[in-house]
């Protein structure tokens, strides 16, 4: 299981952003983002919360505790062996059940 760490320092270099953008985002200096990004620091709920808005990403694939994963253009898919696929675009979600 990847560390909240890693991944929030892969959204942030995959978003081509600079930790002080972030840093703005969540309204904390960049030394505290430093902090967050290589674990020396806990990251907050309300930074959590935040960056989830921001990236457009469930807190599940920012922690990696859930089967949610970060696709393109805001999509999240489930599981993809089950014979249902839930898909979440914004705040609607589309539940999609296999009739076989």
């Amino acid at each position: 299981m990847k560390k909240y760490t890693e991944t929030i320092k892969e959204l942030r270099e995959d978003n081509d952003k600079l930790q002080k953008e972030i840093a703005d985002e969540l309204e904390i200096t960049v030394q505290q983002y430093s902090l967050y990004e290589t674990g020396k620091r806990s990251l907050p709920i309300e930074h959590l919360i935040k960056l989830c808005k921001y990236y457009n990403v469930s807190a599940d694939y920012i922690l990696g505790t859930g089967i949610k994963e970060k696709s393109k253009k805001g999509i999240k898919i489930n599981d993809k062996n089950s014979k249902s696929i839930k898909i979440e675009i914004g705040e609607y979600e589309l539940l999609i059940k296999s009739i076989e």
